[in-house]
């Protein structure tokens, strides 16, 4: 039986063909993956199914019932939940008032947080999810938010489950435990629908893969019953080898470009972030840091950039900046890729050329002296948008009209374009495609060729290994170990991030 069946779906946006006679058939307990390059119309597709966005021509059923969606409530009611890749939570609220927003429960008339709370814990408890439902999540950190989305879905008895890139933000023994319970589910006849740009992933979770390209569908396999491997995928994808990260020789230098000693970070608890940090980055050089998200990956980040208030010494090209607010650290040479690019480094409902000019206002082309130049920073974003294959309509386009991958890549030009000397690169490929990921590691790897320093924080095992000069292991805000990427294995790192063992070697 069919718990989905999408025929001859058309969606049509100014410039942009984003589905074109897109036809999807999924099973009743099965894990069902989509693939595509970013911008191939995945999203949409989905957020299609959900009742986000109407299709201007095509049917959808569900359950064998034919369904018209006017909105996300409507999808809701015959039970389909969405994990969306950018998280849709209010930060202003608890992880249990986000839960039940909109599906608030009740007792004689009055809200009922008790049951709630309850409902929440065995959730939690039932697929290892760990959350705290009387916790802020402003407070959350990006892994955090992601299990709270799921837990959202989940309290609303959904019985067909859209994942948007589920594993981004999961080292290795966390995606066998997500694997784990999806398979549960799908034992009990929950539906699966998994998008993700993880190819070896897609092999091991799904029974069944759909090939999305340039809106298209161009492949429906069976990976049960025929063997394919993670580059044969990528091939139909973008028509390309699988790409990897690995860097070719040592570009390091003696010249220190970061230099940070004993940071250390307090909360509003008086508890440490962090704690005593010692570290240097050299001219040439990227170094790793690998942790389980929420072990002050972060609050590194922030004490770095100046967004967050520490004590201890950090110093920058030689000068102390520990007193210095972000502007002066950002004049002096410093990039950022946040890790939450839609909460941290864009502006959504603003044109590309403004988000260009974003976080770098007092630089040339974006200003001279004090007054802003528009005209400039225009014809500098049609740049960006060529050199690093933004693909986008025009620069007028609304940065929330990119696909993920689309926007980073902005993102990641705007940085490189500001001819930095460090740059902190928080999970620079989460949530892209191959295609996009084979051309942010290109610009990492040529820019550390050309002496830039480099801060990379990364989920992604594979690519700290293969990227970094040399990596740091973090738990609990200390670094806990030193590893060598010459001969580290994803598995040894992934212990050392747990705690399960005392170095790496």
């Amino acid at each position: 039986m069919l718990a989905v069946e999408l025929r001859g779906i058309w969606k049509r946006f100014p410039g942009v063909i984003a589905n074109k006679d897109i036809n999807l058939r999924v099973d009743v307990g099965t894990v069902h993956a989509i693939v595509g390059e970013n911008g191939s119309g995945k999203s949409t597709l989905m957020k299609i199914l959900y009742g986000m966005q109407k299709a201007d021509e095509g049917t959808i059923t569900v359950n064998g019932k034919p369904i018209v969606f006017s909105s996300p409530s409507d999808a809701i009611e015959v039970g389909i939940g969405m994990v969306h890749q950018h998280f849709m939570l209010a930060d202003n609220l608890t992880v249990l008032e986000n839960v039940v927003l909109g599906s608030e429960p009740s007792k004689a008339g009055r809200l009922d947080f008790g049951a709630a709370r309850k409902r929440i814990l065995e959730i939690s408890n039932s697929y290892g999810l760990d959350i705290t439902p009387d916790v802020l999540v402003s407070e959350l950190g990006v892994g955090d938010r992601q299990r709270v989305e799921i837990l959202k879905v989940l309290y609303r008895g959904a019985s067909i489950l859209i994942l948007d890139e589920p594993t981004a933000v999961l080292v290795p023994h966390e995606v066998e435990e997500l694997f784990q319970a999806l398979n549960g589910l799908k034992a009990e006849g929950i539906t699966i629908i998994f998008i993700s740009h993880k190819l070896d992933e897609v092999l091991e979770i799904a029974d069944a893969i759909t090939v999305i390209r340039r809106g298209e569908t161009v492949a429906s396999l069976n990976p049960k019953q025929q063997q394919f491997t993670a580059e044969q995928l990528a091939e139909l994808m973008v028509g390309s080898e699988l790409p990897t990260p690995e860097t070719q020789g040592s570009t390091v230098t003696d010249k220190v470009v970061l230099s940070v000693a004993r940071l250390t970070s307090v909360n509003k608890d008086g508890k440490e972030d962090i704690s005593n940090l010692d570290f240097k980055i050299h001219a040439g050089e990227i170094l790793g840091i690998a942790g389980v998200e929420g072990n002050g990956q972060s609050e590194l980040v922030e004490a770095i950039m100046g967004t967050r208030a520490a004590t201890g010494e950090i110093t920058i090209s030689g000068v102390n900046v520990s007193n210095l607010g972000t502007r002066k650290r950002r004049e002096l040479g410093v990039a950022y890729i946040p890790e939450d690019r839609s909460r941290l480094a864009l502006l959504l409902d603003a044109p590309l050329w403004e988000n260009r000019i974003l976080g770098h206002q007092t630089k040339a082309p974006n200003a001279k002296g004090f007054r802003l130049t528009p005209k400039l920073a225009k014809e500098d974003t049609k740049r960006i948008v060529k050199e690093f294959d933004v693909r986008t309509p025009g620069i007028d386009v609304l940065a929330s009209a990119l696909s993920g991958g689309n926007q980073q890549k902005l993102i990641i030009g705007r940085e490189m374009s500001s001819n930095p000397i460090l740059l902190i690169a928080s999970h620079p490929t989460r949530g892209v495609d191959v295609g996009a990921q084979a051309a942010i590691w290109d610009h990492l790897r040529a820019a550390r060729e050309n002496g830039l320093a480099v801060l990379l924080i990364s989920a992604d095992l594979d690519e700290l290994i293969g990227l970094s000069d040399s990596i740091k292991v973090i738990l609990r805000g200390k670094f806990v170990a030193d590893a060598d990427p010459t001969n580290v294995t994803p598995q040894e790192l992934g212990n050392a991030m747990t705690g399960a063992v005392k170095a790496a070697s």
